[in-house]
């Protein structure tokens, strides 16, 4: 899958209610060949922005969860390989520009409902000009660089 349809998929996938922590870390797993339904469903409640607080944007987080698949320790006598810092750092800063223009890297900011209060929510998911478009262009643009990202890192299943 090359980046393009990985921001495709992830895109589609939102569309489709996914939460978008669960779209980037979907097209994440995918591309690095180790697809698990487990870690989507893991990642699930950092969408709305973490439990629906409105804190860091679960785009970034399902993001940073793929390479943390990939490059982090599953248990204390493991070690956590260099790239996972790398590569987080890598995507917090992308994400952080690509978000600037809606206030910041947290869903208050960008998607700016309160998960809490249902007719926000019934206005998000059913407005077609709703502030989701920008949920679901970040989604996309996100995934795009993580694909992009993998690929320089050999992480990528077609690059091994």
């Amino acid at each position: 899958m090359t980046p393009e349809q990985m921001r495709v998929k992830a895109e589609e996938l939102f569309k489709q209610r996914m939460h978008c922590s669960q779209a980037l870390v979907a097209v994440g797993l995918e591309k690095m060949g180790m697809a698990s339904p487990e870690i989507v469903r893991a990642v699930g409640a950092y969408g709305g922005g973490i439990a629906s607080s409105g804190r860091t944007c679960g785009i970034l987080l399902g993001a940073i969860a793929a390479v943390s698949a990939r490059y982090g320790k599953s248990r204390p006598d493991e070690q956590d390989d260099p790239k996972m810092w790398l590569l987080s750092f890598k995507l917090s800063k992308a994400f952080a520009q690509m978000s600037e223009p809606y206030g910041g890297t947290n869903c208050a900011d960008i998607a700016r409902v309160n998960w809490k209060a249902k007719d926000e929510v019934k206005t998000f998911y059913g407005q077609p000009d709703s502030r989701r478009t920008i949920c679901t262009e970040l989604t996309g643009k996100l995934a795009k660089y993580l694909g992009e990202l993998l690929e320089e890192a050999g992480a990528a299943k077609d690059s091994d």
